[in-house]
């Protein structure tokens, strides 16, 4: 974080805000100090931007430290016996203790679950993650304040598609511009989203703009740089390929395990590391990527699927649910449609996230005693509390958090406009049958339309995937499990049978994602305790 030292105050700030212009102030300082004094703590709803930053107040010798609204950048703290140390960085704090905090095993159930820690909760005991969107007010031998400053609003106010369009282009066009540099960039998988957003950019900025696409040398399969060419032909980009192989991603994958500061399951970062480095080297500082279209604009096929099964559960008379109620455990078996039609008849959350690895009976398989957190109170509508969840579980955590220390390790920075504040404000406004459609990213489709080629807005959706399993089987092959029995050996934590199975299963390229959080989480406890 950067630094300025006043008379009064001492302000630590990184990110940046979006709306400084409009305020008249020539930097991120000036008007944190101005609306301080001017507003004290509520200012923050006041910000546009992606920032972290924690003003002392010498006078009244408190500390007051924020998130902006969906967690583009973490804020962390340590509080114990009257000490307070926060950074944007965990191994920051650390370096300022004398011993290692014990490890949290809630945030283990988290990250098991999730992809990622979310919430307060880190894997170190005392140390602890500020909220996306909230604040906190520390002063010594007082109680630690803290407040959400910010809730998405899912009052209806537009159901009018044409006028839905026209505002959701106006904003989109708007969001790109804020972040607008003077060297454009973004990166181009050859999705809606990310097209969309280059060729926005291009119309903005009246310049040739680089994109950047990375594909696999080999498992070709999930590459998707022919459809990165066609957007960047469209657009006439300067377009830059970046090929990864074998021993570069293994290489990545160590280097990744360094620089995160905790277990992160997400194995997207891997590949998204090679390419910023690359991004790197030519001389570019500053990127759009389109991360948030998929849930604001309801964009996975999983929501259609969810629906599906929530408006059975809402069919269902007493009767029937009793007698299904009945019979539910002698069809239970290992797939997720028979969980998602279990939690319809047991009356549980339906949809718990995009990101959600293991379910609540594989954790019950997998810990030998599960720590347990509450889950979020769901939204009545559905619809609503899909992207609403996925924005809170899924986006401030494993995926921001992914961003921002990819970016970070390779001195760039990368800007989310789908993530905007008023996008995000007029979606949730809009009625929810008129954003499901008849397709996934209806609304973002329709306006996709003037802008990119119908190959990209027709084709079969596809998540930025990578041949993580088979390059990590073929380089560690039985030694995965062994690591990861070594580490449970110590702690006690699974259950010995059900990591085998998972291993069995990630060696046919089934439940791999569920084998790479395990490896991962050993590999770093072994790291850190052993």
């Amino acid at each position: 974080m950067k630094k300025l030292d006043l008379k009064d105050f001492t302000i630590y700030f990184e990110g940046e805000i979006y709306n400084t212009n409009i305020y008249t102030f020539k930097n991120e300082f000036e008007l944190l100090e101005d609306f301080y004094l001017k507003y004290s703590f509520d200012f923050v709803s006041k910000l546009d931007g992606n920032f972290a930053f924690c003003i002392y107040d010498k006078i009244k010798n408190l500390y007051f430290c924020s998130r902006d609204r969906f967690g583009n950048i973490p804020l962390y703290y340590y509080i114990k016996n009257e000490i307070f140390i926060f950074s944007t960085s965990i191994k920051d704090i650390l370096k300022e203790l004398s011993i290692t905090p014990k490890m949290n095993k809630l945030a283990l159930s988290k990250y098991i679950q999730y992809f990622s820690t979310f919430g307060e909760d880190t894997f170190y005991n005392d140390i602890y993650k500020l909220e996306e969107a909230s604040y906190l007010i520390f002063e010594p031998k007082k109680e630690l304040t803290k407040k959400r400053y910010y809730k998405i609003n899912t009052y209806k106010a537009i159901n009018d598609e044409s006028i839905a369009l026209n505002d959701l282009e106006k904003l989109l066009f708007s969001a790109i511009e804020k972040r607008l540099k003077s060297s454009p960039s973004t990166l181009l998988s050859g999705g809606v989203d990310s097209s969309l957003i280059s060729s926005i950019y291009t119309k903005l900025s009246g310049k040739k703009i680089d994109t950047f696409s990375i594909g696999y040398s080999q498992y070709k399969n999930y590459c998707e740089l022919s459809y990165a060419r066609i957007a960047s032909n469209h657009i006439n980009s300067n377009h830059h390929e970046v090929i990864i192989n074998k021993k570069q991603y293994l290489d990545s994958f160590y280097s990744s395990l360094e620089f995160f500061d905790e277990p992160h399951g997400d194995s997207a970062a891997i590949p998204l590391n090679f390419l910023l480095k690359n991004v790197k080297d030519f001389g570019v500082n500053s990127l759009l990527s389109g991360e948030g279209a998929d849930e604001l604009f309801l964009g996975y096929d999983n929501y259609a699927k969810f629906l599906k099964y929530h408006n059975f559960e809402k069919s269902l008379s007493k009767e029937q649910n009793s007698f299904l109620d009945e019979i539910i455990s002698a069809l239970q078996n290992n797939t997720k449609e028979s969980e998602f039609f279990r939690r319809v008849v047991k009356k549980q959350n339906i949809y718990n996230s995009f990101g959600e690895i293991f379910n609540d009976i594989q954790k019950r398989k997998l810990f030998v005693k599960v720590p347990t957190f509450k889950n979020e109170t769901p939204k009545k509508d559905f619809i609503d509390n899909m992207s609403y969840i996925d924005l809170k579980l899924w986006v401030s955590n494993p995926v921001l958090s992914k961003v921002y220390k990819v970016s970070n390790i390779n001195s760039l920075q990368i800007h989310t406009p789908f993530l905007d504040n008023d996008i995000v404000k007029y979606i949730f406004s809009i009625e929810s049958q008129l954003k499901m459609g008849d397709t996934n990213k209806y609304l973002l489709k329709k306006i996709a339309q003037k802008h990119i080629p119908n190959e990209i807005i027709n084709r079969v959706k596809k998540g930025f995937n990578s041949p993580f399993n088979e390059w990590l089987q073929e380089e560690f092959g039985n030694s995965i499990l062994e690591t990861i029995l070594e580490v449970n050996k110590q702690t006690q934590f699974f259950n010995e049978n059900y990591l085998k199975h998972i291993f069995t299963l990630a060696s046919s390229n089934k439940f791999k994602q569920h084998l790479y959080s395990l490896f991962v989480f050993s590999l770093w406890y072994k790291k850190i305790y052993l």
